[in-house]
């Protein structure tokens, strides 16, 4: 089988869309693959895996890009059973009706709240929508299946060397650094687990701003963290590849997450694989964990809720339900299946 594979980005040193060379080289398992990427960079893949760029990496303007995107689609479709468009409804509208005129079976995989003109367009012209949960897709449509996210359970699992032998209880969370990550928060329960006695522990923070809004807000955390004396407490570790990220959630004793996406973060999913207790405000995860698991974001509970995770350390985690319901190996093969029969 020979599938063609349309993605934003190509990189194994990404720390936000790195995982999706996971998901190609787990594809390239069961078929031959021919990728076009806007961006590509680093990668390490089997001889049956050809990658193709559109050259934003090299500063391509955007009708340098559609025009080489159309010129490939053109050489690559009469050689392919099926296309899998990952994220962006663009790609599925700049192919336009090429993938219809060749016959080929079309996929998109999309996980996102917001519904856009892009989004319903593009819905009319695939075949099949595959999403993570039933947040993850707001548009209604008959085309959606939830399949749930694509974590490699391989790769994300409990560590048995024993990375925390300085005895502190440790508090990590990851991903980027927003207001709508709701990260102020931090500060205030560190400042409150000091004045409660429970000193030993740490938080530290993976990941980076973005938007100019993120690095202002970035700022403005520092500045908090300096004033309330807490430098030697909260730490940013930066951004981390998605290769190396299981290694960080693996140091770790309790993740917390306090945004408000209203769907099921990856990045809760990739901690429960690796064994680490959850805090989250996320109501998505309500019903899939322990009531002590869930908080508002309150400081004052969120730091009882902490103190009394900690004495309960080790317990149950959840991984169970990752690996029944978000494995990376059943994803790939409802991918599979799906270009291959429809």
């Amino acid at each position: 089988m020979k599938l063609l594979i349309i993605t934003q980005k190509v990189d194994i040193n990404d720390d936000v869309l790195g995982f999706f060379h996971g998901w190609l080289e787990k594809l390239a398992e069961k078929a031959d693959l021919f990728v076009i990427a806007n961006y590509v960079g680093q990668y390490n893949f089997p001889k049956n895996v050809k990658i193709y760029s559109l050259g934003k990496e090299k500063g391509a303007g955007k009708i340098i890009k559609f025009l080489k995107y159309q010129w490939l689609l053109l050489k690559i479709l009469p050689k392919v059973d099926g296309i899998f468009f990952h994220m962006c409804p663009e790609y599925v509208i700049s192919a336009g009706f090429w993938p219809k005129i060749f016959r080929k079976k079309t996929l998109l995989w999309y996980t996102h709240k917001s519904v856009s003109w892009k989004l319903r367009l593009a819905e009319k012209l695939v075949d099949k929508i595959f999403t993570a949960s039933q947040e993850s897709f707001r548009l209604p449509s008959e085309k959606v299946e939830i399949t749930g996210h694509g974590i490699d359970t391989d790769k994300f699992k409990s560590q048995i060397l024993n990375l925390k032998s300085d005895g502190k209880f440790k508090i990590i969370t990851a991903g980027r650094i927003a207001e709508v990550k709701n990260l102020h928060f931090l500060p205030e329960v560190a400042e409150i687990l000091k004045n409660r006695g429970f000193n030993n522990f740490e938080i530290k923070i993976a990941g980076a701003p973005i938007l100019e809004s993120d690095k202002e807000y970035f700022e403005k955390l520092k500045e908090k963290i300096q004033e309330k004396k807490l430098e030697g407490i909260i730490e940013f570790v930066g951004s981390i590849p998605n290769k190396d990220i299981a290694e960080f959630y693996q140091s770790g004793d309790l993740f917390v997450n306090l945004s408000d996406t209203g769907s099921l973060d990856k990045a809760i999913l990739e901690a429960m694989a690796c064994g680490l207790q959850i805090l989250t405000s996320n109501e998505a995860f309500k019903d899939i964990i322990k009531e002590e698991n869930i908080t508002d974001k309150n400081p004052e509970n969120i730091a009882n809720k902490i103190i009394s995770l900690a004495k309960n350390a080790g317990g149950d985690n959840s991984r169970g339900y990752v690996v029944k319901n978000h494995n990376l190996d059943n994803l790939i093969y409802k991918i599979i299946q799906r270009l291959k029969n429809g």
